[in-house]
């Protein structure tokens, strides 16, 4: 491959990049033409995308970008998968694909930095909260003692207005049946008189 070629492939490379900070490595190497369509199918149906890479020019764009640790990964044919909220959805996403497509082999993954190196530790990033699971995780340790405290506060008076709501049922009936026996006295006095 001439230099000319080699240095737009690479410009190319280093756009479709250009602000990851988290990508996946994968394997196609045993796979099919109709497999790997469906895998980048499945894929593209989470705005991640799929580039096959030769290595040596991976390499550069990633020291170019900043996120050499990935170079690491890099070993044989490669397959870079990008995009999507989070590397955690693109490793949750890879494994339920790779159960389908037995074939294809997760290298690894980079998350701001931190390499985790084949199968099983992807799996074990796979089981990450996303951006948005620890945002809400964090909201519900935050407002849980609040919920505690109000509740604390408010169930003594709900016991009381439990009791008086009772009490006032017990009084409520037989006050109303005195007041409709009173009535008829005082109609018949009315009419008496």
């Amino acid at each position: 491959m001439s230099k000319p070629v080699k240095n737009l492939i690479q410009k190319e490379l280093s756009k479709r990049l250009d602000g990851a900070t988290n990508l996946a490595v994968i394997g196609f190497t045993g796979l099919d033409s109709n497999t790997t369509n469906t895998v980048r199918g499945k894929l593209a149906k989470k705005q991640m995308r799929v580039s096959v890479v030769k290595n040596s020019l991976a390499k550069q764009t990633f020291k170019a970008l900043g996120i050499e640790s990935a170079s690491i990964l890099l070993e044989g044919p490669c397959a870079l998968v990008y995009g999507g909220e989070s590397v955690v959805n693109i490793a949750r996403e890879l494994i339920e694909i790779g159960k389908d497509a037995g074939a294809m082999q997760l290298k690894g993954a980079v998350m701001e930095g931190t390499v985790f190196r084949g199968a099983e530790e992807v799996a074990a990033l796979s089981k990450y909260p996303t951006r948005d699971e620890a945002i809400a995780n964090l909201v519900a340790a935050v407002l849980s003692p609040g919920r505690k405290l109000a509740a604390a506060i408010l169930a003594p008076g709900s016991k009381l207005a439990s009791v008086l709501k009772t009490i006032e049922e017990k009084h409520g009936d037989g006050g109303a049946s005195e007041s409709a026996a009173e009535a008829p006295a005082a109609d018949a006095a009315a009419a008496t008189a």
